[in-house]
């Protein structure tokens, strides 16, 4: 079984890098409605509060060196002023150590009232990522030698831009995160006889909505959608569907377009916790292997002030 998952894990490294990939894309999230400040930097301040979210996803649980995604982010508006800030952290995870890469990012956010309950942000971010590559790493994983020089958390600036237009009902924002687009590494002219590649950072487009529907009284519909576009590789579509009851308990199932079907559970603890779980069943092949468990995610979020100005309300998103 052990030399089987090898050969399973052998198949997805060299997909990833012994092919030329162009259409490298950023990490996926399921539960991407309470996420949502990886993504869109308008998204700063939105909540009225200190609030801090983090979140971890394993994926593809048995198959060996599959990818691993922590994201942590603090975000607040500034006191008596249009403006939030919020710094954010993501760190990408594959092969057991093999590709490393680090995301360190500040945010900015201009708000105006466009109506009496709505609101439009502006958001800013501007950082980099870190990335470490250990190529023994890959020559372990297949017998084909892969030529080149390994990476020590290089260091690659970027920026992105985001708008979030949202209600106490509806929300909407389109970003781009991360706007340069960087080589990594290429050893296309080293030797025609060596396997080639090229790995190349492509922007990649978000758009997120959702909205909440009163059912009665005590029992709220949430439905969301997450489209993201990147050259290169295949458009991808989140499509979610929760409930709410009585404001504490939320639950639901989610579809990833040719991709993956999920289920979502929620728990406002109390007014200042919540915790999210999620778990995706791939509907491609590899979901229908033995080797793979499914892929896990688990949502924290900590609202810091106990008191604080509900631009919109903390339990919808």
């Amino acid at each position: 079984m052990t030399k089987l998952k090898s050969l399973l894990a052998s198949g997805f490294f060299v997909f990833i890098f012994v092919h030329e990939v162009v259409g490298q894309q950023d990490a996926q999230y399921t539960q991407y409605m309470y996420n949502t400040m990886t993504v869109n930097p308008g998204y700063a301040g939105s909540r009225g509060q200190l609030s801090l979210a983090a979140l971890y996803r394993s994926q593809w649980v048995g198959l060996d060196g599959a990818p691993e995604t922590f994201t942590l982010n603090l975000h607040s508006p500034i006191r008596n002023s249009k403006l939030g800030y919020g710094i954010s952290v993501v760190n990408d995870n594959i092969g057991d150590g093999v590709v490393s890469e680090t995301y360190l990012d500040a945010m900015i956010s201009y708000t105006i009232d466009v109506a009496l309950d709505a609101k439009l942000s502006f958001g800013l971010k501007v950082g980099g990522n870190l990335l470490s590559l250990d190529f023994n790493g890959l020559n372990n994983f297949d017998d084909e030698p892969i030529a080149g020089d390994n990476i020590d958390n290089r260091f690659s600036p970027n920026f992105g831009l985001g708008v979030y237009y949202h209600t106490n009902r509806f929300y909407a924002g389109l970003s781009a995160p991360n706007i340069l687009e960087t080589d990594y590494f290429d050893n296309s002219q080293r030797d025609a006889n060596s396997v080639q590649f090229l790995s190349q950072e492509r922007i990649n487009f978000y758009l997120i909505t959702g909205y909440v529907f009163d059912l009665n009284s005590n029992l709220k519909f949430k439905p969301a959608l997450l489209t993201k576009v990147v050259g290169g590789a295949p458009l991808q579509l989140d499509l979610s569907a929760s409930f709410l009851f009585n404001e504490k308990f939320s639950f639901g199932a989610a579809y990833r377009w040719d991709a993956a079907i999920s289920g979502l559970l929620g728990f406002q603890i109390t007014d200042q916790l919540m915790l999210g779980l999620a778990y995706d069943r791939e509907t491609t092949d590899l979901g229908g292997t033995q080797f793979n468990d499914g892929s896990f995610e688990v949502f924290l979020r900590v609202e810091l002030v106990k008191s604080f100005q509900r631009l919109v309300s903390p339990r919808f998103f």
